[in-house]
């Protein structure tokens, strides 16, 4: 009888879990490289020697520039939501608003949003790339706004809620941007103490604070 033998199946699943390993270094190495580098640097070939593989390995997982760089920002997306999770995993401690703003300060502040924000550069001048980068950065935006709304415990059926969360995350952006020129911790920890403090006023008790 004809099949895929036993060493056949053996042999797939390393070669499976070698192209896995493979993509997750490309990606990796996407995002250092335009941390780093900007668009303009980080090119196919700089990618993949930096994951250390050809570039003919490189264009078998990602066959164009646009593809590569756009999986990654889906990568640096996952990351940002996976992180925020991972930081309250049983959802935020009652009343402690000021961890979440400062958990999602975090986020816009780091390498991963830095990585991101080169991709948005290019994309405002790359016609291709733009509209790629534009309807995965609104599918991004309404999972961090509903992240948001989840770990403040925020009812946005209150009048200006739904407004105050939205501006929590322009804010955590601003900061991002700001941090590129320079990383001003002291100011950043303030501004996240007045921002806890304006939301306490706006959302109200949290549900389980009552």
């Amino acid at each position: 009888m004809g099949g895929v033998s036993t060493a056949d199946r053996a042999e797939r699943v390393p070669k499976q879990d070698r192209s896995r390993a493979t993509r997750q270094r490309l990606l990796e190495a996407a995002v250092a490289c335009l941390a780093e580098h900007g668009w303009a640097g980080s090119t196919v070939l700089v990618v993949a020697e930096r994951a250390g593989v050809s570039r003919g390995a490189a264009q078998h997982h990602f066959p164009t520039r646009e593809d590569l760089f756009t999986a990654a920002v889906e990568y640096v997306a996952e990351e940002r939501s996976g992180a925020l999770r991972a930081l309250f995993p049983d959802g935020a401690a009652a009343g402690d608003r000021r961890a979440v703003v400062a958990a999602l300060v975090d986020l816009y502040t780091g390498p991963l949003f830095r990585a991101a924000l080169h991709l948005w550069v290019a994309a405002s001048n790359e016609e291709q790339l733009r509209a790629r980068v534009t309807e995965l950065e609104a599918r991004v935006g309404r999972e961090s706004h509903r992240i948001a709304v989840e770990l403040l415990g925020a009812d946005e059926s209150r009048p200006g809620v739904r407004e105050s969360v939205q501006g929590l995350l322009d804010m955590a952006r601003g900061l991002g941007l700001a941090t590129l020129l320079t990383d001003d911790g002291p100011r950043r920890r303030r501004v996240v103490d007045q921002w806890a403090r304006l939301l306490d006023d706006a959302l109200g008790q949290a549900p389980d604070e009552g």
